[in-house]
């Protein structure tokens, strides 16, 4: 049964949101520390997030390789953040365009896309660090997100954010703490983590601020429009080309991931907070839902 959730002020929301980015706010650029060089031996996440994981490709490789290839998937999910992280700028500029720049709940957005600019930059120092090639979205995805980022508004605009933020911190908190994983990847995504449970706040807010005011019909739409950019996010975040590093042809790669049902599990299990809460706010539900499904979201 889901919950009733209720939005709060927006003003009074911002305030804190404001306090608490005066109080914990990080550069990357001096907060990190860039020269240090990889411990042998250590994944760059989680084995058993890694894609192939529980496949028989898995099962050939061998322990190095088995690193190797969770290096080049943080990599790809690195990537493929940093260019949602440029979307969500450009859509939290729109989205401050009409409001009151004098009022808590504008400077807040602005302050969010200064936290973005920062995360985007350090995103991009950890991979080139790493030395890998570029990874990112498909093509078609990279090009369709220009039209998406210029007309996207209201709590679809917020649900997808939501998705491609706490899909993706769910696996760094995970990882942050692990004395397993990499010191830089851990370094990254203890701030990332912090700064970002305030993105989180703000764009939930929005959502639970919008959805009652939408006509059945609009609510139907926008359930159809998160569904498909939340497909495109996460089905985006391993790119195929990552399986080159350990010898496997990308289409066979990716063929078995896609069939892994450890995979189909970790998309889940990445998704699991957010779908909760999306779907007690209202935005999943209905027809939408199969596309989630096939996403292995839900």
């Amino acid at each position: 049964m889901s919950r009733v959730l209720e939005p709060k002020d927006s003003e009074q929301v911002a305030r804190r949101l404001l306090d608490s980015s005066a109080r914990n706010s990080y550069d990357p650029l001096v907060d990190i520390d860039w020269t240090a060089e990889p411990v042998p031996g250590k994944a760059y996440m989680p084995q058993e997030r890694v894609s192939l994981y529980g496949t028989e490709l898995w099962r050939r490789l061998s322990a190095e390789q088995r690193v190797e290839l969770s290096k080049h998937e943080m990599a790809s999910i690195a990537s493929v953040g940093l260019w949602f992280e440029i979307i969500l700028m450009q859509l939290l500029v729109r989205h401050a365009y009409d409001l009151d720049p004098r009022g808590a709940h504008a400077q807040y957005a602005l302050t969010e896309v200064g936290d973005e600019t920062r995360h985007v930059i350090m995103f991009a120092k950890a991979v080139e660090r790493f030395g890998v090639p570029r990874y990112g979205p498909p093509r078609i995805v990279h090009e369709l997100a220009r039209g998406y980022k210029a007309l996207a508004s209201g709590p679809s605009m917020f649900a997808a954010v939501l998705v491609a933020e706490e899909t993706t911190d769910r696996l760094q908190r995970s990882m942050m703490d692990d004395p397993d994983i990499q010191p830089l990847i851990r370094m990254v995504n203890r701030i990332h983590v912090v700064e970002e449970a305030r993105h989180v706040r703000f764009a939930r807010e929005e959502v639970l601020r919008s959805v009652p005011k939408l006509s059945r019909a609009r609510l139907e739409a926008h359930r159809y429009l998160t569904a498909l950019v939340s497909y495109a996010v996460v089905d985006s975040l391993i790119d195929p080309k990552v399986y080159r590093s350990v010898g496997i042809d990308p289409r066979e790669g990716r063929a078995a991931a896609l069939a892994n049902p450890e995979f189909h599990q970790t998309r889940r299990w990445m998704a699991e907070k957010v779908v909760e809460f999306l779907t007690d706010a209202g935005m999943i539900g209905g027809p939408s839902k199969a596309i989630l499904r096939r996403a292995h979201i839900i």
